[in-house]
């Protein structure tokens, strides 16, 4: 805009001084050779514009001419440059992408157009080739002649840390990384590289320097840096417990003020304080992370902090925790336990009635057995909630990138990752919680069965002392004796058998079924019991085979066995035919014939 302004100025300046002439009059006279030469003021000065302006050109055209082969020379040059720069951003494409092939030809074409020595992306699209193509020991070549040049020295290091990293050599990228952190604390990869390796390495005071020295530069943010300082001061004071409990006491009341809802860091603080008798700082730092992010380890540590207490002392600390945090599942799973130890078995009840309606999970079934095997002993029901914990999902656990832990870690076994671990319900669970898993005659549940049909009351596992019954020997050769099942009663629990040549249907077993011995005992209801169709031939066995009663109960993993309920629910279901004589024990695996195949095997039964 200034230009355009100055050159209108500029040409209003001539047109003026023009006008001036041509108004003004007036003559020139030039004396040349003896001869005088009279011209106006006008023509004068229109004479001297032209001749100044052919100077000019004339100069103009001789400066072209005598500068042209420079000037072509740095044209040529300019477009050899720009070839090299658009065949060296090829190339790193390439690389990027993995294609070998066109990132070395790339490479050859921009060495041919671009000098290698001055030009560093020609050292990184060789070491990113080298890479691609397999040679690592040529790209440590090329990252360690990078260290001799300042402006890719930080390449060089990035480079070699990549690869000791990826050879597993922990010594070699953790030097490369604190070398790179040490130039320019500034870059996120070498601070968190040499934060993990030294955490790797146990070495928690050099981690806790270098996150003040990320902290400062601006690198990671208050919160963040409060955190990593928290797992870091965590780890000191669980090295420190057993020896030095002063350090550590000072070290995890350090890291509980920086994050309050860290278990690990209040279990640490308390234990210190507990050996050093200070018993009221360790219950108050307990109690407060209790009321943020209650924990089974804080409960424990918690119950446990006197020494020689009785039973019922702990249960009252257990209801202490239960006010502190009511209505949580840890607060009632505690209560539970310590119920359980104390004899109050039917607070014990209620406390897992209450985790069983809220989030049903495979500790409070396991918890529910135990009540019943020390409070009724009745081993058929401790069996029957055994089975359910199987099917229920798993407890919450210190999990970190898949991996699951007994114990709180300060960093990843599988990737090293700092503060990775975190107290949740694993992936893996081995199936859903059905409705028939809630026991009505547990205080404070209640399900919504599905009716029974018309005329059969609830079924209840029931022990029965009785055998099973088997299937006809036919005449001819003898073959292996295969088990009967059972018909089925209308139970919740029963594993039902697809359609079969060999089993009943439903239809024909209510046709022929015979209303078999109804056992009535004190708090259970009476179980209507499905008759077994008659057979030609029965196989007679010895009366002292042992009872489905006493079988061993089923446990976790091992699949194709019967489960306690099948079990329970098939003795009762040939109680009938006891009295006849006692045939040879079931196999583990009812219904499957050791000659048919597995597979079909497996179709048979839901089970699978």
């Amino acid at each position: 805009m200034l230009r355009v302004l100055f050159f209108i100025i500029v040409v209003a300046l001539f047109g003026l001084g023009f006008a001036w002439l041509a108004d003004t009059p007036g003559t020139i006279v030039l004396t040349i050779a003896g001869q005088q030469v009279t011209v106006s003021l006008m023509v004068a000065a229109v004479a001297f514009v032209a001749t100044l302006v052919t100077v000019m050109v004339l100069w103009w055209l001789f400066r072209v001419i005598f500068t042209s082969p420079q000037r072509m020379q740095r044209f040529f040059r300019a477009r050899r440059r720009d070839r090299g720069y658009q065949s060296l951003s090829t190339g790193i494409i390439a690389a990027g992408a993995g294609d070998s092939h066109t990132a070395r030809r790339m490479l050859k074409q921009a060495n041919g157009l671009l000098d290698s020595s001055s030009e560093p992306l020609i050292q990184l699209l060789d070491a990113q080739a080298s890479m691609v193509d397999g040679d690592h020991e040529q790209a440590r070549g090329k990252f360690e002649a990078m260290l001799e040049d300042p402006e890719l020295r930080m390449l060089g290091l990035r480079g070699l840390y990549m690869e000791a990293k990826r050879l597993g050599d922990r010594e070699a990228a953790r030097h490369y990384a604190e070398r790179a952190a040490e130039l320019a604390p500034h870059l996120s990869w070498a601070g968190n590289a040499a934060l993990e390796l030294k955490t790797a390495a146990g070495d928690w005071n050099g981690a806790l320097r270098l996150l003040d020295s990320q902290k400062s530069a601006g690198q990671l943010a208050r919160d963040a840096a409060k955190r990593k300082r928290a797992v870091l001061l965590t780890a000191m004071a669980l090295e420190n417990l057993e020896h030095d409990p002063a350090k550590a006491k000072s070290a995890a009341l350090e890291a509980h003020r920086h994050a309050p809802d860290l278990a690990p860091a209040a279990v640490a603080a308390a234990q210190a304080a507990f050996r050093l008798n200070d018993m009221r700082k360790g219950v108050s730092v307990l109690e407060s992370t209790w009321k943020k992010a209650p924990h089974p380890d804080v409960a424990l540590t918690y119950i446990d902090a006197r020494p020689g207490d009785s039973a019922l002392d702990r249960y009252k600390r257990a209801r202490r925790l239960e006010r502190l945090k009511p209505n949580h599942t840890e607060s009632s799973m505690i209560v539970a336990q310590m119920a359980l130890e104390a004899g109050e078995y039917e607070d014990a009840r209620k406390a897992v009635a209450s985790v069983l309606r809220n989030e049903p999970r495979e500790g409070a079934f396991m918890l529910m057995a135990d009540i019943e095997e020390a409070e009724t002993g009745d081993q058929g029901k401790m069996r029957e909630w055994l089975a359910r914990a199987v099917r229920a999902p798993r407890d919450p656990a210190w999990t970190a990138d898949g991996y699951v832990s007994e114990k709180w870690l300060p960093v990843s076994p599988i990737t090293g990752r700092l503060d990775a671990f975190e107290w949740k319900t694993p992936v893996e669970r081995l199936g859903p919680v059905l409705e028939n898993d809630l026991d009505p005659m547990v205080p404070g549940i209640s399900v919504n069965r599905a009716e029974a049909p018309a005329g059969a009351k609830p079924a209840e596992p029931v022990e029965t002392e009785a055998a099973p019954v088997t299937r006809p020997v036919p005449e001819g050769p003898a073959k292996p004796v295969e088990p009967l099942p059972a018909a089925t009663a209308p139970a919740d629990n029963v594993i039902e058998h697809e359609s079969d040549e060999s089993v009943p249907s439903a239809a024909k077993a209510e046709e022929t079924e015979t209303e078999a011995d109804k056992a009535e005992t004190k708090g259970a209801e009476v179980i209507e019991l499905a008759a077994v169709e008659s057979r030609p031939e029965t196989v007679e066995t010895d009366d002292d085979a042992p009872s489905v009663g006493n079988t061993k109960p089923h446990e976790p993993g091992e699949a194709g066995k019967d489960t306690p309920t099948e079990k329970t629910t098939r003795a009762a279901a040939v109680t009938a035919s006891a009295e006849k004589g006692s045939p040879p024990p079931i196999p583990d695996d009812p219904g499957i014939d050791a000659d048919e195949p597995q597979e079909e095997a497996k179709r048979r039964f839901r089970l699978f």
